[in-house]
């Protein structure tokens, strides 16, 4: 039996090898390229909107959904219209006194709340604050995952988005490893979806930004409730 190859045979091997290499292997250079990119589009951000969807799984695969209107306006200026579990729900921050502004649906919406952003009434499961919410900070976070933060390889990956596939410090949850996987929009250079499991790949919670809007000139008075 002949088990000699031809040069064209050898060539396609190679190939394949080299593109499977370049798909799953470690390359900080790349991610570091990804960065910079995404830094330069925020600055261009002054304003956006998107429709946020949160899931939260559990052991056995279920998960709760949370599905809200996010606005966010620089510097800081933050809205959530809760769509679900607590439909008609606004949240604003910062209100006037700094905190965050409560407005509750249906007939309670005559009622205001003033609750500090650490209230746990307020806060996500993952111990994220509203007041950490925004895709600014989202990319710095990234950022660390990416450099001081990272437990384990880079993998990064292009189909219909780039995907960062890195174990990193949990951003929100002290001593936690958390592998992240970063979805990042190829034509706004900006994360739309993040993906978060055990570092045994046990999915435990994800968030995805669909339809964003950017710079759509919010007025001011859009995060004033009272």
């Amino acid at each position: 039996m002949d088990f000699s190859l031809s040069h064209h045979t050898l060539t396609i091997l190679l190939l394949s090898c080299l593109t499977l290499s370049n798909a799953s292997a470690e390359n900080p250079s790349d991610a570091s390229i990804i960065l910079k990119k995404m830094e330069a589009a925020y600055s261009g951000v002054n304003d956006y909107q998107t429709n946020v969807e949160v899931r939260t799984y559990k052991i056995e695969g279920s998960f709760e959904t949370q599905k809200f209107l996010y606005t966010f306006k620089k510097p800081k200026w933050i809205r959530l219209d809760l769509e679900s579990p607590h439909s008609g729900m606004i949240l604003v921050y910062p209100d006037r006194s700094g905190k965050v502004g409560v407005r509750p649906g249906g007939w309670a919406h005559i009622f205001h709340f003033h609750l500090p952003s650490g209230n746990p009434l307020i806060m996500g499961a993952s111990g994220r604050r509203i007041d950490q919410t925004e895709v600014g900070l989202l990319i710095k976070n990234i950022s660390h995952s990416l450099t001081d933060q990272r437990r384990g390889p880079i993998q990064i990956e292009q189909d219909g988005y780039i995907r960062i596939r890195v174990l990193a410090v949990n951003h929100f949850r002290e001593g936690i490893l958390t592998l992240y996987q970063f979805f990042i929009d190829k034509d706004l250079w900006l994360p739309v979806k993040v993906e978060e499991s055990t570092p045994s790949g046990q999915l435990e919670r994800s968030i995805s930004c669909q339809n964003p809007r950017i710079n759509t000139d919010v007025s001011d008075s859009f995060f004033q409730i009272d």
